[in-house]
């Protein structure tokens, strides 16, 4: 079984231009110069979020934690990250993390079943997987998905885990929104 999908199309084309880089200059420059590339480029979404350049300067401080100085073992994030990604439909986030999945440990396997209910999951991955499903679905992470979290996860882990889920989930709906594409060789949602 496949986990829903939202009934809504996404946008084919970039709704928000990324700004045109040599046109970059001072405080955005400057930003951009400390992004994530891809082919010597900031990645689109630095592209997109460069069109607001104080904004892009704090989501980098947040997502910076998040990805490089956060308690949580880079493959268990990336479990929520990606299934955060499937359930919102957010290609892009979906694609980039895929990535950076695999650079922690994920397998191709493991990233395909983030795309479906049910699998071969630890009790500790599922109840990640849970997580990601119950603030999709309602906004609040069931009591037997706490339960199961907290037999593993300190209170400071568990507001992380929070954390990068909502994070997540709102980088995706700004993607999919903005209709922000994906970076070249970046792969989409598994066949």
């Amino acid at each position: 079984m496949t986990a829903p999908r939202p009934a809504g199309p996404r946008p084919g084309s970039p709704r928000i231009e990324p700004v045109d880089l040599s046109e970059a200059d001072g405080e955005l420059a400057e930003i951009l110069s400390g992004a994530l590339t891809h082919d010597g480029r900031p990645l689109n979404i630095f592209g997109v979020l460069g069109r607001h350049p104080k904004l892009l300067k704090r989501f980098n401080l947040m997502g910076g934690f998040i990805l490089n100085k956060g308690l949580l073992p880079a493959r268990e994030r990336e479990i929520v990250i990606l299934r955060v990604g499937w359930n919102a439909q957010a290609q892009y986030e979906f694609g980039q993390h895929t990535v950076i999945g695999k650079d922690v440990g994920l397998t191709d396997e493991e990233i395909s079943a983030l795309t479906r209910d049910g699998g071969n999951w630890s009790d500790d991955d599922a109840a990640l997987i849970a997580l990601a499903d119950d603030l999709h679905a309602d906004d609040c992470v069931s009591d037997s998905t706490w339960a199961a979290l907290s037999t593993r996860w300190s209170d400071e882990e568990l507001i992380e885990l929070l954390i990068v889920a909502g994070f997540y989930r709102l980088v995706s709906g700004f993607l999919n929104s903005a209709g922000v594409q994906l970076d070249g060789g970046v792969p989409g949602f598994p066949e």
